[in-house]
């Protein structure tokens, strides 16, 4: 899409082709990128909609007549949300290209970088690295978590923003870049690599005396899979018999990401969701030889939401070896969403099914509800370190099974 003050036809058909076919068919955070209705609105169909004819007419006349100069991408923009809008559906949504891209980064589990995140203190100022990805450019480096951030090739980071910060890394002609950091006062210089690095979306451990795995899934990014397959791996080479599987304050992710993961405990065969829009069923089962046979408890909070679920609910349904709710009620989101990528970069995200539950319910608005009921709290030890009531009854209840 380009500026000008004259009236395009052609770009404008393409436009309001992209928008119809959007709003004919029918984090939050997208579930699917990759389901597809059957349904469409043909090129004679789109010529011959009077609705469509006038916003072209008024399209031409503002363009052509308006006694200012029209910026027409920000008008479009603007159409294309207000038309989302109308749905009424809070997952409905237009993103401009910064968005999507926000977007598509925070889901791809991987990005091109050197492997850090840090923040700006809020009492100096200084940019301060929290944290370093496993066998990422930066640890191989040498970088350590609370390294103050000076310069990035040579250029001061004073005054900069994270988000500035990040692009010149990120952004750098080279294949490497040249940070100065400070640690406990010294000045130090480091060359560190920019490569493709996996973002790290779980975290997992055998519980210290016992045979009971850990396995907290933050996102369900399109790499979780096989983070979660490895970490499986491991735990059992540790001799893990039980299985606690922490889904709290997961917001979702990509449909097929949860599918994938329930298909490494699920037999082959058994039914792990069905989508359902407006015109019919499609039912969605596990065809891998992978799957486990040891008991599983399921964390779950008012924050486990869309892909989350997804998980949750094939286990609870279909998983033939016992799975158990602990926490609270969760979120509650049983629709799924399609996107439409423009050609400036910029999505259009809606929702074109819902999704049920191997069992036939569908959660929209209703969640999960948990076996044990246990709300969070704010419960310390001697020492003032907090405890967790919530996975403290996890352990308890798998002990048991």
């Amino acid at each position: 899409m380009k500026n000008s003050k004259g009236f395009n036809l052609l770009s404008v058909i393409i436009i309001i082709c992209v928008t119809s076919i959007v709003s004919g068919i029918t984090t939050g955070v997208i579930v699917t990128n990759s389901y597809k209705s059957t349904t469409g609105l043909s090129y004679n169909e789109l010529l011959n909609d009077e609705s469509l004819n006038e916003f072209l007419e008024v399209y031409s006349s503002v363009v052509n007549n308006y006694y200012e100069e029209v910026d027409t991408t920000e008008m479009i923009d603007t159409a294309l949300d207000a038309m989302l809008e109308y749905l009424g559906d809070n997952y409905t949504t237009y993103l401009n290209s910064d968005q999507t891209a926000e977007l598509e980064e925070k889901l791809a589990g991987s990005y091109q970088g050197i492997g850090i995140s840090f923040s700006i203190s809020q009492e100096t100022g200084e940019p301060t690295i929290a944290s370093i990805t496993k066998n990422s450019p930066a640890e191989k480096a040498g970088l350590l978590a609370n390294d103050v951030l000076v310069s990035v090739d040579g250029v001061s980071l004073a005054g900069k923003s994270s988000e500035e910060i990040k692009n010149m890394i990120r952004n750098s002609s080279k294949s490497s870049v040249t940070l100065v950091i400070s640690r406990n006062g010294t000045e130090m210089t480091f060359d560190v690599n920019i490569e493709n690095v996996e973002d790290v979306n779980i975290s997992y451990e055998l519980i210290e005396n016992t045979n009971i795995g850990y396995l907290q899934i933050d996102s369900f990014t399109k790499t979780i899979s096989n983070q979660v397959n490895n970490a499986l791996t491991d735990l059992e080479n540790q001799g893990m018999q039980k299985l606690i599987i922490d889904l709290r304050n997961n917001g979702g992710g990509y449909l097929e990401s949860a599918e994938d993961t329930a298909n490494l405990f699920l037999e082959k065969g058994k039914l792990i969701y069905s989508l359902e829009n407006k015109e019919a069923k499609a039912d969605y089962y596990d065809e891998t030889n992978a799957h486990k046979t040891y008991p599983i408890v399921v964390l779950l909070n008012e924050n486990s939401a869309s892909a989350s679920e997804i998980l949750a609910a094939a286990l609870k349904d279909s998983y033939n070896y016992g799975v158990t709710f602990v926490g609270t009620t969760s979120y509650g989101k049983g629709l799924v969403q399609q996107t439409y990528d423009l050609s400036d970069g910029s999505m259009a995200k809606y929702t074109s099914a819902r999704w049920l539950r191997p069992n036939g319910e569908c959660i929209n608005g209703i969640g999960l509800k948990p076996d044990y009921e246990i709300q969070k709290e704010d419960i310390r030890d001697e020492a003032g370190y907090p405890i967790d009531n919530q996975l403290q009854k996890a352990i308890e209840v798998i002990s048991a099974l």
